[in-house]
């Protein structure tokens, strides 16, 4: 078993601010791996039916468990999920449960209590450049194809086959489990045009011919997709301004493998690493921050930020990705800045070694690698305006 231990240190800490966690991921991120390396941790397999029967009746179980360490995997596959964790952390303060699900916690009617103030949350993304050198390979190139989830990364060639099966099991165990959508063609015909455009933005007409459904209906799929984490929406940055974009979302697939597979991609251009760069960068800031609170920038005339994040009582913090430092072009970040003087401006590239600062007219740009920029953010959650 590859021991994860900046996950494992991530629960730990969650601990020890609530005695109920609850750990999300997209199926087969690796949350039941993660939760069977924990030291002293008894586990519980929701999908089993005798452990559903234990769990019938939540007071009996916790009296029997008072005071151990439990983890509860798939616990929306109980009737009444919320209730269980809801004693547990009203009534037995003294015992720790990591509660897992493939879904934010409301996603669905099944959780009718979203446990505020009860409970610390994490979320296991895809791999980080924290997993790549627990699990021995750092190659990118391998990364990018494989994806991200453990057993597609770990497997001994590409495994093109695979991304459809977890397509299947998406549906019949997250989809049907939480949300009983009908319509499978229509869903999935949208999750692979969607998927295909990653990092693109969205509008919600552009996919109702294509699937046969209605302006509404994409727009419930779109929702469904962010709950269950397998696409994250980027919504504007701005100060509403006439000249920037204030409405129209970017969405981005949750993992490169699935956008590879999806564009057809059994190997890799020079010109496809940069968005696949895009991609690696978002996931690690979500792995780093625990927030989907991250926008982008874009004005009428073009000019765009791949990532903006605001930060409480400082100027916004701008990035933009790029595979190689020499393909950048300062146009995008000048028109930030003359809207924005009191930005952070930055530059991530992955073919950058050391922290570097360019005074360029009269802005600063800090030149850096993604673990650079990862232990400047380390410990600080910028939050987005509501």
């Amino acid at each position: 078993m590859v021991h994860r231990l900046w996950w494992k240190n991530k629960l730990e800490r969650a601990w020890k601010e609530r005695s109920i966690v609850w750990l999300s991921g997209v199926r087969r991120a690796g949350k039941t791996s993660l939760c069977q390396s924990l030291d002293d941790t008894e586990y519980f397999d929701c999908e089993l039916p005798r452990t559903r029967r234990w769990l019938d009746d939540p007071e009996a179980f916790l009296d029997q468990h008072r005071g151990q360490r439990l983890v509860l995997d798939e616990i929306h596959r109980l009737t009444n999920p919320s209730q269980l964790l809801k004693i547990a952390a009203d009534h037995y303060p003294d015992t720790k449960v990591i509660a897992t699900g493939s879904s934010t916690l409301g996603a669905s009617s099944k959780f009718r209590d979203t446990l505020a103030g009860r409970k610390a949350e994490a979320w296991l993304t895809p791999l980080t450049l924290e997993d790549l050198a627990a699990f021995g390979k750092p190659d990118l190139h391998h990364r990018f194809l494989r994806g991200g989830l453990p057993p597609l990364f770990l497997a001994p060639s590409i495994p093109e086959s695979a991304f459809q099966e977890w397509m299947d099991a998406y549906w019949a165990k997250d989809i049907q489990t939480l949300f009983r959508l009908e319509r499978r063609h229509s869903f999935e015909r949208f999750v692979e045009l969607l998927f295909a455009q990653s990092g693109g933005l969205f509008e919600a007409t552009r996919f109702t011919r294509a699937c046969e459904v209605s302006r509404q209906t994409i727009m419930n799929y779109l929702a469904v997709l962010e709950s269950t984490y397998l696409v994250h929406l980027l919504r504007p940055f701005s100060s509403h301004r006439a000249t920037e974009i204030v409405s129209a979302p970017k969405v981005y697939a949750f993992d490169t493998g699935f956008v590879c597979y999806h564009r057809g991609w059994t190997s890799l251009r020079p010109e496809d690493l940069g968005l696949l760069w895009e991609h690696l960068v978002l996931n690690e800031l979500h792995a780093q921050l625990q927030t989907r609170r991250i926008g982008y920038w874009r004005d009428k005339r073009g000019h765009e930020i791949d990532f903006v994040l605001a930060r409480r009582g400082q100027g916004p913090l701008a990035l933009e990705c790029k595979w190689s430092a020499d393909d950048v072009d300062l146009v995008n970040l000048k028109a930030f800045a003359h809207l924005y003087p009191k930005a952070d401006l930055r530059i991530v590239a992955h073919d950058i070694d050391k922290t570097i600062q360019r005074r360029i007219d009269s802005l600063t740009i800090t030149y850096c690698s993604l673990n650079a920029l990862l232990k400047s953010l380390a410990g600080n959650t910028p939050s987005l305006p509501t």
